[in-house]
Parts: C-alpha cells; sequence; structure tokens
C-alpha cells in the first residue's frame, strides 16, 4: 500500500518549459548515468509515454528503494513485484520513481511514496516515584 505520495508533475512541467524556450541546456536535463540507465534496461518498466526531448521512445521507469531497516538493499532500483513483496515484510521505507529516456539520458523524479509496514510508537514506560501511589 502506498502512502504520502508526492508527484513532481508541476516540477517537470516547468523544467520542460525552461529546456523548450532554451533556458535550461539539454546537458543539464539530459544526463542519465550509466548506473540509471542499467538499472533502466534491468529493473525498469516501460511507460506510455514518449519522451518530452527526444520524442524518440517511450521513458522506462524506474523505482529506487531507500530505508533504515533494508540493509544492502537500500539505495538500489527494484521491480514492482520486489517492492510489493518488501512492502510485505519489512519496515516503511521510500520508493522514489525515476522516468529515463535511453536514447537521449533524460531522466526526471516522476514521483515518491512511503511502503512498507507502518512503524509502531513505542509504548512510553512511567516511572512510579516510590510512596506517592502513583
Amino acid at each position: 500500500m502506498q502512502r504520502q505520495t508526492v508527484d513532481y508533475a508541476l516540477q517537470r512541467r516547468s523544467l520542460l518549459s525552461d529546456v523548450y524556450a532554451g533556458r535550461a541546456a539539454m546537458r543539464t536535463v539530459c544526463d542519465a548515468d550509466p548506473y540509471l540507465l542499467r538499472a533502466a534496461k534491468f529493473h525498469g518498466r516501460p511507460s506510455t509515454v514518449l519522451c518530452p526531448v527526444c520524442r524518440k521512445e517511450q521513458l522506462t521507469l524506474v523505482s529506487w528503494v531507500f530505508g533504515d531497516k533494508l540493509g544492502t538493499v537500500s539505495g538500489s532500483a527494484r521491480s514492482t513485484e520486489e517492492i510489493t513483496r518488501l512492502a510485505e515484510s519489512a519496515e516503511e521505507f521510500s520508493v522514489h520513481v525515476v522516468e529515463v529516456c535511453r536514447t537521449c539520458r533524460w531522466n526526471h523524479l516522476v514521483q515518491s511514496f512511503v511502503a512498507g509496514l507502518p512503524v509502531r510508537p513505542r509504548a512510553r514506560r512511567t516511572r512510579r516515584v516510590a510512596g506517592t501511589g502513583e
């Protein structure tokens, strides 16, 4: 179950407006590193959205997981199925979904959310003071 979802569509629209108007250089927005491109190839899922920059291919969505209790899994790309399995057994963690064009290297954070088992606050212990009845 996803909660605390943040959509970055307005930020994306603003950045693309700057690109189309020539206020942002292509090299600053088409800068996906090789690790992200590899993650898109092996862990990404295809989207129906055409790349807004090169218009040559449909974007790939890559989901990254982050969480203190995930151990070595934290900071890695995971498939939707893997995230679902993690969410059923791990304490809450965040997921960041990035869209990537493997042709021109456009990439942008499109969504983030929290998944996993909610962390329950610990019950507070109260100290009893001897002889006060409290």
